[in-house]
């Protein structure tokens, strides 16, 4: 689904500072070698942001390509029948129109080079044909695009696991009953957590001074509230009928057991969507390996920074890896640069790694299973993240 990247050329920035000690993920790093760092991912990114590979196009519009196989392949399976095959492609179809088509396009990832605009992407009468979930694609802009990539793992970053958990965290339970808290979430999230956080984060107003963090992300599912008429009837309504009905009844001039055999596909592959997405998006920002920030950030050198201390990396590289990893096993590299195509972060990866280890900096990258027990660790209350020194903030 794309070429591999070319040889990246190592880091040439020649380091007049000491060699920097060995990264330690405990150990909050030498603020020298931070600002050593900050300045050579400033100047690669300037160097990403002047490329203009022919193949990045063409390389969206193959993922673009997989994702509507899968899901033709989930349909055909569904005709004839075929259970397993049609849940696997209805659900592979359904993770690759979020996690690598609405997530990059929505982020202006390709407007610089020719492809869909990010600007408009999914609203109004596109949101048809563009990215048809559960999640409203201007709320998810809002809340994922300049929240939470601009906000990483402070207080109001609406997606900082720790702080949405610490209900969880604080209860007097099993260890193995919050496990099983967990895994009913993982299962149901894109509805129950994801399409009515991002709405009421679009509708909410600014946050008060003092807030309860435990607060910040309180879902609303009350029709009489902008954000709950939003959810009901922008959300919940027009997928559930969509997947639960009409999908369904497509399937009636083969028969009523080929139409309960469609219900039955199209629930599962949303069970298995929520599974993948929950899988390679959730344990990006957390683990006791990882940062959070009591302060904003300030300037250009201290969000560089937060990007590679706030997040991990999964195993990189290989057409079908990166595929089934939705490109977010290149998370550190994405939150640098929001709005590069795909295959850049996959260009710039091997880059960004050498110039932490030359400057002393932890990089974070575990295979996502690895990432996933540390994630579920952090949620139930048996590890917790790392603290930023505050004065760290204070750098410009």
């Amino acid at each position: 689904m794309h070429e591999d990247p070319p040889q990246t050329v190592k880091p040439t920035r020649a380091g007049a500072e000491a060699q920097p000690p060995a990264p330690r993920a405990d150990v909050w790093p030498d603020e020298a070698h931070l600002d050593a760092l900050a300045a050579d991912l400033s100047a690669l990114g300037a160097r990403l942001r002047q490329d203009d590979p022919a193949g990045d196009l063409a390389h969206l519009r193959r993922i673009a390509a997989a994702g509507r196989a899968c899901t033709l392949i989930g349909v055909g399976a569904t005709a004839l029948g075929w259970l397993p095959l049609a849940v696997i492609g209805l659900a592979l179809g359904r993770f690759a129109r979020w996690t690598m088509i609405g997530h990059h396009v929505g982020h202006r990832g390709y407007d610089r080079v020719g492809g869909p605009a990010g600007k408009g992407f999914g609203e109004g009468a596109r949101r048809l044909i563009d990215w048809f979930d559960w999640l409203v694609p201007a709320a998810w802009k809002h809340e994922h695009n300049v929240l939470h990539h601009y906000r990483l793992n402070e207080a109001r970053d609406p997606d900082l696991v720790e702080a949405n958990l610490d209900w969880l965290r604080r209860k007097p339970w099993p260890v193995a009953a919050k496990v099983a808290v967990v895994a009913f979430f993982s299962m149901t999230w894109r509805w129950s957590y994801y399409a009515p956080n991002t709405l009421a984060e679009l509708h909410r107003p600014p946050t008060a001074p003092g807030e309860d963090p435990a607060e910040r992300g309180v879902a609303t599912w009350d029709p009489r509230r902008p954000a709950g008429r939003a959810l009901w009837l922008q959300s919940l309504l027009p997928y559930g009928l969509v997947h639960v009905l009409l999908f369904p009844a497509l399937f009636l001039p083969l028969g009523v057991n080929v139409a309960v055999g469609a219900l039955v596909a199209s629930a599962l592959a949303e069970l298995i969507t929520n599974l993948h997405t929950f899988l390679v998006i959730v344990p990006n920002h957390v683990g006791r390996d990882l940062w959070r920030f009591d302060q904003p950030a300030r300037g250009k050198r201290d969000f560089l920074i937060r990007q590679v201390l706030g997040s991990a990396n999964y195993r990189t590289g290989g057409s079908v890896n990166d595929f089934l990893h939705g490109f977010l096993n290149y998370q550190i590299e994405h939150h640098l640069w929001p709005d590069l195509p795909m295959r850049a972060y996959a260009r710039a990866q091997p880059e960004v790694a050498a110039l932490c280890a030359q400057h002393g900096v932890p990089y974070v990258q575990e295979s996502v299973w690895r990432r996933l027990v540390k994630t579920v660790r952090v949620m139930v209350g048996v590890d917790a993240m790392r603290r930023a020194p505050v004065a760290s903030a204070a750098q410009a």
